[in-house]
């Protein structure tokens, strides 16, 4: 399957990076310029918004993921920033919702350099922001702030363990939130319903 590209695609300019960022330019990057509306309105589930975030001395990292609508989060550790293992980490976690994907968006990390591969296998479009402008993946930003909570700057993610990385998930997916009308990011996601997941 060809790598998908939307009608009237944009793609970043290289006149908007300085000579070190061309260097280090990802190829065919589709510009968060061209995706489509319906991301801002928040009505659909599918869009994922993708970083990573560093350990202690740049030694392990988390590759973190978050879907627009419902505000759920999945993240999960990488021995480095390489974009190979980070493509196999969004993979790993995506594949299981695969229904549920139909765009991401990132910065211009070069971790994420196997885009192309990710959207392939995904059947979704891969988009990406503009240089600088955090703001633009402001969710991402915001669960990135989260998962800080409990896995701060400084952390030793060698240490960390899967079950570590699950419960710390568990926490956020099941916290209320007000933007969501203390509904949780699983009930929202997954269609439960609160009454019922009380009574469970």
């Amino acid at each position: 399957m060809a790598f998908r590209r939307p009608a009237g695609v944009v793609r970043l300019r290289d006149e908007a990076l300085s000579s070190d960022e061309r260097r280090g330019q990802l190829r065919n990057r589709v510009s968060i310029e061209t995706r489509p509306a319906i991301l801002e309105r928040r009505t659909r589930l599918g869009d994922w918004e993708l970083d990573t975030v560093i350990g202690q001395g740049h030694k392990q990292a988390l590759v973190s993921l978050t879907e627009r609508k419902s505000r759920l989060a999945l993240f999960a550790k990488v021995p480095n920033k390489g974009a190979e293992g980070v493509k196999q980490a969004v993979l790993k976690l995506l594949a299981p919702l695969s229904d549920q994907v139909h765009t991401l968006t990132s910065d211009n990390g070069k971790e994420f350099a196997h885009h192309e591969a990710i959207a392939e296998a995904l059947d979704a479009d891969f988009y990406f922001a503009h240089p600088y402008a955090s703001w633009e993946r402001g969710l991402n930003e915001n669960t990135d702030g989260l998962i800080r909570q409990y896995f701060p700057k400084g952390c030793d993610f060698t240490t960390i363990t899967q079950r570590d990385i699950q419960k710390a998930m568990d926490k956020l997916n099941n916290r209320p939130r007000k933007c969501l009308g203390m509904k949780t990011p699983n009930q929202i996601f997954f269609d439960i319903n609160p009454s019922a997941a009380l009574a469970s």
